[in-house]
């Protein structure tokens, strides 16, 4: 039986999104049926720091064994069972270190920690064979690491602004984008209602993809993106001009929280978290003033927020959480890791972990955006994967 995985690890990091319990039971059920224990890590990578590598010490808080019977009906809900934090242990602030961990580390970067070594001796605590990541970019950047480590692991993305490289489609991202198109054509009846500007902001620091879609498929007037700059002046003409010509006298515009105005920068305030993002945010606000001042007219500003990320999956995130999950047992009774589960080209597949740090995913700014008009241009997609990318 030399080589066979019998124990084997899931966590979840970053921002949760809606599919994360899909994932997590669908993975449980599988291994279970195969043979083998699954252990919850609770926290993301921070169950790796807390987690104290000594026999009769309580580790509950950070550790829970998963099983059939106790994930039985966590796929009806959004959100994740395991919890989930923003900690990256090669970039630990000093606030975040334990107090058992007190001095240990490697100097990193802007007066942050390296606790890499510390996460590998509760790893060989722990007994995995094999550990799965769920996550964005970030928890996705820690277990590269790991692989370079020498850990076997295996990553699933999930990210509301699908922007991790090396897959088409990230769990959370139809959910979020459903939500939005909601949430905007809602929002319509207040807006026609009082004849008024409505501007729409929506979660994506570096990819406005689910602003591109939630426009597109709301048929909001303009649609501002993180990867292109827009000149504000024009934008107000361009609305002005919307809501003059709406029979119903209101213009929409929706606009991703990263998006910011020709020659200045991101809108960010607050303390950096635990991996130095500051919180974005604002710019909506900014594009309501303008529009006030430009108008003389009044403007709805919806911040969406957390409401994208709220609640139970839809039906193509269910699908995707639990196929993903699959892929993954699927390499672990393989014996095979250092991998990301993906979809590419519209197909499952699965890629090197190290793909997802080989890029930046953003929108194909020349092929699905118009920059003068500030539009969603979503023509001839004969032959191309459902998702554009």
């Amino acid at each position: 039986m030399s080589g066979i995985v019998k124990r084997v690890g899931i966590l979840t990091g970053g921002g949760d999104v809606p599919g994360l319990n899909a994932a997590i039971k669908g993975f449980v059920w599988r291994m279970e049926e195969a043979g083998y224990e699954v252990v919850g890590l609770r926290r993301g990578w921070a169950a790796l720091l807390n987690v104290i590598p000594s026999y009769g010490v309580d580790n509950s808080p950070w550790l829970i064994n998963l099983t059939r019977a106790s994930t039985r009906t966590i796929d009806r809900s959004g959100g994740t069972v395991l919890h989930s934090s923003r900690i990256n242990p090669a970039l630990t602030k000093l606030s975040a270190i334990p107090e058992h961990l007190q001095g240990r580390g490697e100097p990193g970067p802007e007066g942050m920690v390296d606790l890499t070594a510390a996460a590998l001796e509760t790893l060989s605590f722990l007994g995995l064979d094999v550990l799965v990541a769920i996550g964005g970019d970030g928890t996705l950047s820690f277990a590269r690491r790991l692989h370079q480590e020498g850990v076997k692991i295996i990553g699933l993305p999930k990210t509301m602004d699908n922007d991790v490289y090396g897959t088409d489609y990230c769990i959370g991202f139809s959910t979020a984008v459903t939500r939005s198109v909601n949430f905007i054509n809602d929002l319509r009846t207040v807006a026609g209602s009082h004849e008024r500007y409505l501007v729409v902001e929506l979660f994506g620091r570096y990819s406005g993809e689910t602003c591109l879609l939630a426009s597109y498929l709301s048929g909001a007037d303009r649609a501002l993106i993180a990867e292109v700059p827009f000149d504000a002046e024009a934008v107000v003409a361009m609305m002005a001009e919307d809501k003059r010509t709406n029979p119903s006298n209101y213009a929409v515009a929706a606009i991703s929280e990263g998006a910011y105005p020709a020659g200045g920068q991101p809108f960010e305030s607050g303390e950096a978290d635990a991996v130095g993002n500051r919180e974005l945010g604002g710019v909506g606000r900014y594009l309501r003033e303008q529009l006030q001042k430009g108008t003389g007219d009044r403007v709805i500003y919806q911040r969406l927020g957390y409401l994208m990320r709220s609640g139970p999956p839809d039906a193509l995130d269910r699908l995707v959480a639990n196929n993903f999950a699959n892929l993954a047992a699927d390499l672990i009774l393989a014996n095979k890791a250092g991998r990301l589960v993906s979809i590419q080209g519209g197909c499952y597949t699965t890629e090197p972990i190290e793909l997802t740090g080989e890029g930046k995913k953003q929108v194909n700014v020349d092929r699905f955006y118009d920059k003068e008009r500030y539009r969603p241009n979503i023509v001839g997609v004969m032959g191309l994967p459902m998702f554009l990318c």
